[in-house]
């Protein structure tokens, strides 16, 4: 089928390659002319493991090619994927929905012929339904040019996995005509079994969010117990082990530390949230702004445990955070808490060094104040504490004797409990992490983790502290 791909980020880039290489004629179109030019030369213009080799692939099919023209997509495609951004409005928990209009005021003067217009994007319900009427009235084909909705599951670094063999298809459609385009489209998934749920546009854009909310909640659930565990003396991960066994509950998500960041989670539950509030149910959803909550203090929980191991007090003191993207094997750096960490501790006189394997270069971008590197050593030369706050599997197959003799004082905050801690102790590092207990720690751990608790309990009694310690609240994300 000829398929256009409007947007070609982490979504469209890897979809549009994708489909080329299961034997679709596509164009990928995007408004920045270097991007284009990037992928159009087989270099990829982010890191997502093994996409470099499909897209060379596609290319070298000559059935991937990519344009800035919507005219041209309009002229392609029998269908077009609408994959741009929906970050968060500014000043406002909404979404952002101006990438999506332009794409639709853009492509809908064009369209010569009966086609199907498909948004993967993440958007608030009822966008479908609002799409449509704008089309049919800019659109030469008018209602001929159909609207439909098949929602995106992607993990950054499994996207091209989570693109050529999801774990299931959403289709929001209106016709039977529809559903059957959508059917040839993902005609190779659908032969290999995987499940094709068929439903209503509102259905359909409520899965993605109410997905992407529930993993929200889940990941906060095991932050806020792994409060309670430092306050009870208990212990996290085997609390976390032991949920995990009940098949009603499962395992994965249920790994306390830092919390999520991205360009999804964060903004797609306030979007939620706000949304819900337009609809008349805000009530319903009130519990996500307790998940964004204990998201949030998770960060100021980390911080507060850094300041605390370096004795009170963070000034000029030489700190390494290892991780700078919000999740591994992708360079992401949008709403990372890794990074929110790193700027936190900078504002407090620690002189910051962090170390990512993929994502150095966006995090000094990004955050000038820091001093960031893809050299582990080096950014590890020095340091009085060490804060592993993405876990990477370099850093967790790192041999911590050999980083004991470039570090000026074995002192690791292990932020997302990913770490072998008995191996690092028994390489001489004083280790701690929260909702560990203290009792399997050194001796002098255990007045750490008192102190820990009483500097918490003062940045609630002082609110003003509190926020100084505390990242600013994101404001954008796609």
């Amino acid at each position: 089928m000829r398929l256009t791909v409007i947007g070609t980020g982490y979504l469209g880039a890897v979809h549009a390659a994708c489909m080329a290489g299961v034997g679709h004629d596509v164009l990928g179109v995007d408004v920045d002319a270097e991007k284009i030019t990037s992928l159009a030369e087989g270099r990829p213009p982010f890191y997502e493991p093994g996409f470099e080799d499909v897209l060379t692939q596609a290319l070298a099919t000559g059935r991937l090619r990519f344009s800035t023209s919507l005219r041209d997509a309009a002229v392609h495609g029998e269908v077009h994927f609408i994959c741009v951004g929906t970050p968060q409005q500014a000043g406002s928990q909404a979404a952002d929905l101006r990438y999506v209009d332009a794409v639709v005021d853009g492509l809908a003067p064009h369209l010569p012929a009966s086609c199907l217009v498909v948004g993967k994007s993440t958007v608030p319900v009822g966008t479908t339904d609002r799409l449509a009427t704008r089309i049919a009235g800019l659109a030469p084909v008018g209602v001929r040019a159909e609207v439909a909705w098949n929602p995106e599951f992607l993990r950054e670094g499994f996207a091209v996995e989570d693109t050529l063999r999801p774990d299931r298809l959403v289709a929001g459609v209106t016709s039977p005509e529809a559903d059957e385009t959508l059917r040839q489209v993902y005609a190779p998934m659908l032969e290999a079994g995987v499940p094709y749920i068929s439903t209503d546009p509102n259905t359909a854009e409520l899965v993605k969010v109410a997905a992407n909310s529930f993993l929200a909640t889940k990941i906060s659930f095991i932050n806020a117990m792994a409060e309670v565990c430092d306050a009870a003396g208990a212990d996290v991960v085997t609390l976390a082990d032991a949920l995990g066994h009940d098949p009603r509950i499962g395992r994965r998500f249920l790994n306390a530390g830092l919390g999520f960041g991205g360009g999804c989670l964060p903004k797609d539950i306030r979007a939620f949230s706000a949304r819900a509030q337009e609809l008349g149910v805000g009530p319903a959803v009130d519990f996500l702004a307790q998940v964004d909550e204990i998201n949030q203090r998770q960060r100021t929980r980390t911080v507060a445990l850094a300041r605390q191991m370096a004795g009170g007090d963070l000034t000029g003191r030489r700190v390494t955070v290892l991780g700078a993207t919000f999740k591994p094997n992708s360079d992401d750096v949008r709403d990372s808490p890794a990074l929110a960490v790193a700027t936190a501790l900078h504002r407090q006189g620690a002189d910051v060094r962090v170390h990512d394997p993929q994502g150095a270069a966006n995090a000094q971008r990004a955050h000038s104040e820091l001093r960031c590197t893809s050299d582990l050593l080096t950014a590890c030369e020095g340091a009085e504490i060490v804060l592993h706050l993405t876990e990477w599997d370099q850093y967790c197959e790192v041999d911590p004797a050999k980083l004991a003799r470039v570090v000026r004082e074995p002192v690791l905050v292990d932020g997302r409990n990913a770490l072998l801690h008995d191996k690092w102790r028994a390489a001489g590092w004083t280790v701690k992490a929260l909702g560990r207990p203290t009792s399997s720690a050194r001796p002098s751990d255990a007045k750490a983790g008192q102190h820990l608790r009483a500097t918490i309990a003062s940045q609630v009694a002082d609110p003003d502290r509190a926020a100084a310690m505390t990242p600013a609240q994101p404001t954008s994300g796609a």
